[in-house]
């Protein structure tokens, strides 16, 4: 009996060190992460982020393992991982103490200009804008790939695409989620559409393939096989851009081998915000995202969030009032940069607090009363996410997207490859919402060689100067209020990163005037919210965030149980 008594207490103790170790974990929780210490990718598809996982097991870093996810993503994710298309990245390195940003955002074709989408009445054509070639901008995801691996990467492009390769040579199992996306009545039409499409997603005579059934992609295979080979040459001045050149010529796009000859990637300097200790740095425009994650957090920090609780009416009306002014300001400030000066007092604390001056705790301001700030006084001198963290402290927060799902529903034909229609990112014309519902202004207006504005927000947070969150979303203008409530998840309301990600979500973005509101927060809060004034609209699912959390010496992963087949995958 002794000895059992022995056993039976030091397994207690052995438990409650582990537990001691590992201050996240509560087991009165109902969401728990993924936990290991060697690393973690998280993305929405697990086979992606299994790609990942190896890399780092082969004794890659983040960035590595960032880009063979990012491939493999392009393969078995078709609807928003891709080649065709383009994004953002964010990279901390913990040997520089550096942490930089990628865009590899596509760019409008050197012919493109700001009537392209009106028909002859002046009107937005939404045809063009969204499912013609017209609405291909030239693509930026295999020059973004490749600089990232080549300036902060260890391992050889060879090595990372070899696992693309033959996942789209040997074919993976298709998903239930993919195998109903390709089978319902608004994609299929789009895709059977395009002879090319319809060859890859589609059997020869027409029908569905199912899920547990093989998809193989010789198209695409034997395209990132020219890549690995031959890196972006291939792709933007050899076999591959002269195929999407010709394809574009016969059927109306404007995308030619000079386009691609001259696209360019831009490191940029991140944008650094501070939110109650926390440091924020997220990516800088031509994103809009990072500007309005943090302009949002300057203004939320003047608010007791914390007291007001998780899921409150108070604490939400709070949000959709903050939420309402950064859209109205970006619908006015936010573009290229490289075009247009963005306000950098966007993000500044007492640009925040002025706009803070007009919030009350009790009443709703009407979105008519709601238009964009003026910063200038406070001035100083479908998409899909992936996150990496590595065992050597490097992280990559990336974000990229043909824009809708499945991009314009165009394949480029004998490459296997999709192209996307970001061009309907630009204000095609002022007063006009794009395909998300988006206004914009001068600043966004379409013009060649420009980039259009996005609202993807890879973002890294960063506690007592390490690492601490890296994640992101899809979600088009859903994005930044996405990232915005599962930051405030963990840092206002003591979440673990799976409760983060889990909970409920609300969004708001000035135009039109109604409050977004996923399942879950319950019919009281809803009865005080409209008692309030709100008009609420039942919303699907808000944004897939992908999320690590690193404590300690344990990495805390969880993947966003709103997209099937989304995956925590460790070395």
């Amino acid at each position: 009996m002794k000895k059992s008594f022995a056993l039976l207490t030091s397994v207690f103790f052995i438990g409650n060190l582990y537990l001691n170790e590992l201050p996240i974990i509560e087991y009165k929780s109902i969401n728990h992460p993924i936990i290991d210490n060697d690393g973690m990718v998280v993305s929405q598809r697990m086979i992606a982020s299994e790609v990942g996982a190896e890399i780092l097991r082969q004794g890659g870093n983040a960035v590595d393992a960032a880009v063979a996810t990012g491939l493999a993503l392009a393969v078995v994710l078709p609807r928003a991982g891709n080649i065709g298309g383009g994004g953002f990245m964010v990279i901390h390195l913990k040997d520089d103490d550096k942490t930089l940003t990628i865009d590899y955002r596509e760019k409008a074709p050197a012919a493109a200009h700001r009537d392209l989408f009106l028909d002859e009445n002046g009107d937005y054509d939404r045809s063009k804008a969204q499912f013609s070639l017209l609405s291909a901008g030239v693509p930026g995801s295999v020059a973004g790939f490749y600089y990232a691996l080549t300036n902060y990467g260890t391992m050889s492009w060879q090595d990372v695409l070899k696992p693309s390769i033959k996942l789209a040579e040997e074919g993976f199992v298709i998903p239930h989620d993919l195998a109903n996306t390709l089978a319902s009545k608004r994609y299929r039409e789009r895709l059977s559409s395009d002879p090319a499409a319809s060859k890859v997603f589609y059997k020869a005579d027409g029908s569905l393939y199912q899920a547990g059934e093989i998809l193989i992609q010789n198209d695409l295979a034997s395209t990132l096989k020219k890549i690995s080979k031959f890196g972006p040459d291939a792709f933007y001045r050899g076999d591959i851009a002269k195929l999407i050149a010709r394809e574009m010529q016969l059927n109306g796009g404007l995308i030619t081998l000079g386009d691609l000859d001259n696209y360019n990637i831009v490191e940029r300097e991140p944008l650094v915000g501070s939110y109650k200790g926390f440091k924020i740095v997220s990516m800088p425009p031509s994103s809009s995202g990072g500007t309005h994650l943090i302009q949002m957090l300057n203004m939320l920090e003047e608010f007791p969030i914390k007291e007001m609780g998780f899921g409150s009416s108070e604490t939400i009306h709070i949000l959709a009032e903050v939420m309402k002014r950064a859209y109205a300001d970006r619908s006015k400030y936010l573009g290229d940069s490289d075009f247009y000066k963005v306000p950098s007092s966007l993000t500044s604390k007492d640009y925040a607090r002025s706009l803070n001056e007009n919030i009350s705790s009790d009443i709703i301001t009407p979105s008519s009363e709601v238009s964009p700030g003026d910063p200038y006084p406070f001035e100083s001198p479908d998409t899909t996410h992936f996150s990496v963290m590595d065992a050597y402290g490097n992280a990559v927060s990336n974000t990229y997207t043909l824009n809708f799902s499945y991009g314009s529903g165009k394949m480029i034909p004998g490459t296997g490859m999709l192209i996307n229609n970001e061009m309907d990112d630009f204000s095609s014309k002022p007063g006009t919402p794009n395909g998300y519902g988006l206004l914009g202004s001068e600043a966004n207006a379409i013009e060649g060689n420009k980039r259009p504005l996005s609202s993807m927000t890879p973002t890294i947070i960063f506690k007592d100067n390490e690492p601490y969150m890296v994640f992101g979303s899809p979600g088009g203008s859903r994005i930044i209020t996405t990232v915005l409530q599962v930051a405030l998840n963990v840092m206002d309301h003591d979440m673990n990163i799976a409760q983060a990600v889990h909970s409920p979500r609300i969004h708001h973005q000035w135009l039109p005037e109604v409050l977004m509101i996923e399942k879950g927060f319950g019919s009281d809060t809803e009865k005080l919210l409209e008692q309030k004034g709100y008009r609420l609209y039942p919303s699907s699912t808000m944004g897939s965030i992908q999320a690590i959390m690193k404590e300690g010496n344990y990495f805390y992963g969880s993947a966003d149980p709103r997209r099937p087949s989304a995956g925590v995958a460790t070395p």
